[in-house]
């Protein structure tokens, strides 16, 4: 096994801010798990759209496919959750890194239900055509497949045996769980088809997901046959060429 090859300087920094913030804010007991405040935020969601919806007093289509969409997704988390959890979110953290992980970094994901459902900033909720709604659908559906199966290998696979994945759905894409991530996200924000959800997203995945990716990608560069998977494989899509 070869020694890992260190991430970029500027990821280093970012994960070492981001570890602080989220984490290790302020010090103190770590009586919280990061998975605790992640569950709630994301099983939460479908309680949230569906007040919002009825404090407006909103009942377009698009609402209600978001509410289907983005609800369900949360309740797939919390399915994921108890069947195959993430190791990397069962670390405990200080309630202030529990709260800026939620407010900062998670609730900024509630921004796209609540212009669409209050109409703030313009946002019209009852002019969505059935192509895009059907469009919205189709790409949450194969983003949720696409994270789940993902996850669900990733798991199981390095429960059996450590190592490097490069079969299944790694086999020509080295982070396929980011790619159904992106997707899921990306059927939200065109549904509500404003700039600012848009604008958070490629916040978080410039910033936090290149992040974990590039950290990732440093700890699997110690097996040997690193080089030669990452040659033939695409960073979130296949490789064409």
């Amino acid at each position: 096994m070869n020694p890992p090859t260190p991430p970029h300087p500027l990821f280093a920094a970012l994960a070492h801010l981001t570890r602080y913030l989220s984490r290790d804010c302020l010090g103190g007991p770590k009586w919280l798990k990061l998975s605790w405040v992640i569950n709630l935020q994301k099983g939460g969601t479908a309680l949230y759209v569906g007040g919002l919806m009825w404090w407006c007093s909103h009942s377009s289509a698009a609402a209600w496919v978001y509410l289907a969409l983005h609800g369900s997704y949360g309740l797939c988390w919390l399915l994921k959750e108890l069947s195959f959890p993430d190791e990397g979110w069962q670390e405990r953290v200080t309630w202030a890194g529990g709260l800026n992980a939620f407010l900062c970094v998670l609730g900024p994901y509630w921004v796209a239900p609540t212009l669409l459902i209050t109409g703030a900033l313009g946002v019209e909720a009852s002019a969505r055509p059935t192509w895009l709604l059907s469009m919205c659908v189709a790409l949450h559906t194969l983003g949720v497949a696409l994270m789940m199966s993902a996850d669900a290998q990733k798991y199981f696979t390095l429960k059996a045996k450590r190592g490097l994945i490069t079969t299944g759905l790694f086999k020509r894409v080295r982070h396929p769980n980011y790619t159904g991530e992106m997707m899921i996200y990306a059927s939200y924000a065109l549904l509500v088809g404003h700039w600012l959800p848009w604008l958070i997203l490629g916040f978080v995945w410039s910033t936090l997901f290149a992040t974990n990716i590039a950290l990732k990608e440093a700890s699997m560069s110690r097996y040997p046959e690193w080089a030669a998977y990452r040659a033939r494989t695409g960073y979130l899509f296949p490789k064409l060429f």
